[in-house]
């Protein structure tokens, strides 16, 4: 019980610190506070100032209470469901702050006129498309290598598993074994998995790298140079965390292979890996140095006010005239999806008539 209210606590009060620290500049584009866009001289106005006041005031008592009220119905029940509901809820007050936060911003814009009399505009990095950052292909060699590894230690370990497999999962009331027959399937699931994850990386990087960029009309080269750095750097961020999620699941298929149910190896075997891959993604987005910008960056122009493209408090892009799939985050930092793109909604509807006859055919088996 006491681990289970140690858990509960510690995850409500880092999503609560989470939450905390979304509306600052450093965590979300300085030009778009709480999902709306401003020019960039009223990115710091007093009205920004206010609301991110007023959305921490009310975020940290709802935070304390929550966990508080996690807490004692935990000790009360013995279970972690309680926690869970109470991070959903804490998600939901943190949804509504922002969106009454981002309604108050779009008003003082628009009763501000703080558009008014400037001149706004798009500046694009055409060199993105001649000169593109490369896939760095040697970084995905260390997922290829591990999951070689994998393929070569089942092979050898098939012959000799025994007729029932156990597979750790993680349910409400803690880590459970779920008993699998065991096939060719089942023992070598994970190394699936592992391919899937390699695939899906390389995947992602390679959407990535053709993103629309993030250019600063008012200081194009310089934005656009940054923009090229952090982009070189979150492809190799993405291929060594698809390495580490490989190493994971190397170490829960060994367990599997050997019948090991310990709970330490386990958090040694989920915990590191998975500690270190989220250090892996988060370091691309922590501040660099910015690039200095000439007398040509001069060009009195701000970023054009583009709000209406933007849905649910700046969270979701909707543009079918736009033929960018991915473009760059307002809420966090990194890339969304154009919920209107043609092509994406094509790949959707694809994978989930896959995902239905895959279904179908393991009902049916």
């Amino acid at each position: 019980m006491l681990v289970s209210l140690l858990v509960n606590s510690t995850v409500l009060l880092l999503l609560g610190a989470v939450f905390y620290a979304a509306p600052s500049p450093r965590l979300s584009p300085h030009a778009v506070p709480f999902g709306v866009r401003v020019p960039p001289g009223r990115a710091e106005a007093p009205e920004v100032h206010r609301e991110r006041r007023r959305y921490r005031a009310l975020l940290l008592p709802a935070t304390a209470a929550l966990t508080a009220v996690s807490l004692g119905l935990g000790a009360l029940t013995d279970s972690a469901l309680v926690g869970s509901v109470a991070a959903l809820v804490l998600c939901g007050v943190a949804a509504v702050l922002w969106l009454r936060a981002h309604q108050a911003l779009t008003r003082a814009k628009e009763e501000g006129g703080w558009y008014e009399e400037l001149r706004q505009g798009v500046a694009m990095d055409t060199s993105l498309r001649t000169d593109p950052v490369r896939m760095p292909w040697l970084w995905v060699v260390p997922s290829l290598l591990v999951l070689a590894v994998s393929a070569t230690a089942g092979a050898f370990a098939y012959p000799e598993l025994p007729d029932t497999l156990w597979l750790p999962e993680r349910s409400p009331s803690g880590t459970e074994y779920r008993a699998l027959a065991t096939t060719f399937w089942s023992a070598f699931s994970l190394v699936l998995v592992q391919l899937a994850v390699t695939l899906t990386m390389v995947g992602t990087v390679a959407a990535v790298l053709r993103a629309r960029a993030d250019v600063d009309a008012s200081r194009p080269r310089a934005s656009a140079a940054e923009y090229r750095r952090r982009l070189a750097l979150t492809a190799r961020s993405l291929l060594g965390v698809g390495a580490l999620l490989n190493v994971m699941l190397l170490g829960l298929s060994a367990m599997m292979w050997t019948g090991n149910r310990s709970g330490a190896l386990l958090a040694v075997v989920v915990g590191v890996p998975a500690l270190l891959a989220v250090a892996g993604a988060v370091y691309p987005f922590l501040p660099m140095a910015r690039v200095g910008a000439g007398e040509d960056e001069a060009t009195g122009l701000v970023t054009r006010d583009d709000d209406r493209f933007w849905r649910a408090a700046g969270t979701m892009y909707v543009n079918a005239d736009d033929p960018a799939v991915l473009v760059p985050k307002r809420v966090g930092l990194g890339w969304t999806v154009n919920l209107a793109n043609r092509r994406l909604l094509a790949g959707c509807a694809v994978v989930l008539v896959l995902g239905a006859a895959a279904g179908v055919v393991l009902a049916l088996g």
